[in-house]
């Protein structure tokens, strides 16, 4: 996995409060884009398990 820059979805538009992910040193970072600063780093299958969380609704109770 190769070092990224930041990207935003789509579907952000020009939106600048907005979270934006790169790759870095073989690990997934996460940003807001309004609080650049603060970064969660994670590994690839971490996120993509937590993705699968979010759509399969495992979360739906915190809200």
């Amino acid at each position: 996995m190769t070092d990224t820059e930041w990207q935003k979805s789509s579907l952000s538009g020009n939106v600048e409060n907005c979270v934006e992910v790169r790759t870095a040193s073989g690990a997934v970072e996460l940003r807001e884009s309004d609080e650049a600063h603060t970064i969660l780093r994670t590994t690839p299958t971490t996120l993509a398990a937590l993705l699968h969380g979010i759509k399969a609704g495992e979360f739906d109770h915190h809200a």
